[in-house]
């Protein structure tokens, strides 16, 4: 019986999306150096996300329109 209840758990988790994106409705003020974040917002056309990547201090933050699957992200807040 332990095996059946630990199967079925094991299979519940199995199906969640471990490596799906967040994307952000506004641009972070603080990221980490290399840290991505995907943003959703005006200036990329229809079907494109902003990636902003963090750099080290003294230099600027590098941003680029990617394509982003809606199935592979989830639509959230940012945080201040």
């Amino acid at each position: 019986m332990r095996i059946l209840v630990s199967a079925v758990l094991l299979s519940c988790f199995s199906g969640l999306p471990c490596s799906a994106q967040t994307i952000l409705k506004s641009e972070p003020l603080m990221l980490a150096p290399y840290e991505v974040a995907f943003v959703k917002d005006a200036s990329c056309p229809s079907g494109k996300v902003l990636k902003v990547t963090g750099a080290i201090r003294g230099l600027h933050r590098r941003k680029a329109c990617v394509p982003m699957p809606g199935e592979q992200a989830s639509l959230a807040a940012a945080t201040p």
